[in-house]
């Protein structure tokens, strides 16, 4: 074999490396180094994702006064993003667990993100109301095709290179990166909307994105791919290592209970959560139109954060003393279904802005727990299999952003009741609850 010189600084981070997979000599799992800078990249990523994508909820109220929409086809432009977002959940697994998901996620970013960057000027093609709708419906819902890439694959790549018992923490921590985002945008996007108007968030919050993909396509994925190429070619995290994986069982996987209860369980939360995503700034606007934007739109994700690293690290810890999975993710689940539910309902009874803003943020922090919970359960019952199983349930769970936001805003507009709203979402968080804790488990099924 001919030698290979590599400069000292490569040489001496594929030695770590090469220590680090000794623990696992097949070189599956990534190195704590490794494992340390992708969730940071993934993290960025995260929020890039979710800062983008709540964009729109954030002006929506700008942007309708301008377009003349009603509240009824401003639920239309809220919920077609999850139009597209639904089609390509089970694609981007899939392409996953076939090629890598650390392909997928930079390619799909480099679309949503342009996307992103050129709404406000899409939305002025048009001279017309109805036209000028269309086109913010249809941008929506490709941002939405493109977004779906990225968390089956993400699911996909922690499944693979992250052990069992690090596998919480890890996919909360960057899971936590779409809190971050969100509350960027309730900050940064507030302060730009306030002072240079609805259109300014959109450039400046895409430019960001393309930016995290190039970092993380030049200084992440090549980086670690020439490091494993120069020492250990076998090892390299390419492609090729996801080629030839077995088929996914499907008709074995639609006759168990436990992943139905995965399906249900994620639509029920997810429901919830978008419509809180999408309506809590109108909702902030009518009732309270005197508070600043920036601490509703701030307040509660930034206490979400803290709670859903805080259930990572827990579920891990419950996991490392013998504690069951299953029993660590009925736990977990049940902290965000139950919560989210109870708070839903109280915030009927409040009628002061702080009252509702405590409320508020107890309601979403506890959505944080479902990170460790269901969100990470398709990794426990189908490791191998867990980009396609998590494309599947995230498929369901997006039926909800586009069919829940819109009842939404149509109750809204046909009972001027909010708490009709928050009632009937608690009610399908119960529902969700009590189908996980009687069918879910944490044991590998396929």
């Amino acid at each position: 074999m001919a030698k290979v010189v590599v400069p000292d600084d490569v040489y001496k981070e594929c030695q770590i490396n090469i220590k680090e997979n000794n623990k696992h000599p097949d070189g599956k799992y990534w190195t704590r180094i490794e494992k340390r800078q992708w969730a940071v990249g993934l993290f960025l990523g995260t929020a890039m994702l979710y800062s983008s994508r709540t964009i729109m909820p954030l002006a929506v109220v700008s942007v309708s006064e301008e377009m003349g929409w009603d509240k009824t086809e401003s639920g239309t432009v809220l919920s077609a993003f999850f139009w597209g977002y639904t089609m390509t959940q089970f694609l981007g697994g899939y392409l996953s667990d076939r090629i890598g998901g650390d392909v997928v996620i930079p390619t799909a970013a480099c679309l949503w993100g342009l996307i992103t960057f050129w709404t406000p000027q899409l939305a002025y093609v048009a001279t017309d109301k109805h036209s000028a709708l269309y086109i913010v419906v249809l941008t929506r819902a490709l941002q939405g095709i493109f977004q779906g890439f990225h968390f089956p694959s993400m699911t996909s790549l922690v499944s693979r290179k992250v052990t069992e018992s690090e596998r919480s923490s890890t996919f909360v921590m960057v899971s936590t990166g779409a809190t971050f985002g969100t509350l960027l945008t309730g900050s940064l996007g507030s302060f730009l909307l306030d002072r240079y108007g609805w259109q300014m968030p959109f450039y400046i919050i895409g430019s960001c994105s393309l930016i995290w993909m190039l970092c993380v396509r030049y200084f992440l994925i090549n980086k670690h791919r020439k490091s494993y190429a120069t020492v250990r070619m076998d090892d390299a995290p390419s492609s090729a290592k996801f080629r030839g994986q077995p088929a996914v069982p499907w008709v074995s996987l639609f006759t168990k209970p436990a992943f139905w209860s995965i399906i249900v369980g994620h639509f029920c939360e997810n429901n919830a959560f978008y419509i809180l995503l999408s309506w809590l700034p109108t909702y902030f606007h009518e009732n309270f139109p005197h508070a600043r934007g920036w601490v509703f739109n701030v307040v509660p994700w930034i206490v979400t954060i803290p709670s859903s690293i805080f259930s990572g690290w827990l579920a891990d810890k419950l996991i490392t003393k013998g504690y069951s999975v299953t029993f660590v993710r009925k736990l977990m689940e049940s902290v965000a279904l139950l919560g989210t539910s109870f708070f839903l309902v109280f915030i009927s009874y409040t009628t002061t802005y702080t009252g509702s803003l405590t409320c508020m943020a107890i309601a979403i922090s506890c959505c944080g727990f479902h990170n460790s919970g269901i969100l990470v359960n398709p990794q426990d019952i189908a490791p191998k299999h867990a980009g396609s199983v998590f494309g599947i349930m995230n498929m369901a769970g997006a039926i909800p952003g586009f069919v829940g936001v819109y009842i939404a805003g149509h109750i809204l507009e046909a009972t001027k009741s909010w708490s009709a709203v928050f009632n009937q979402t608690a009610g399908v968080c119960l529902v969700g609850w009590m189908v996980f804790v009687l069918f879910g488990t944490g044991k590998k099924i396929i």
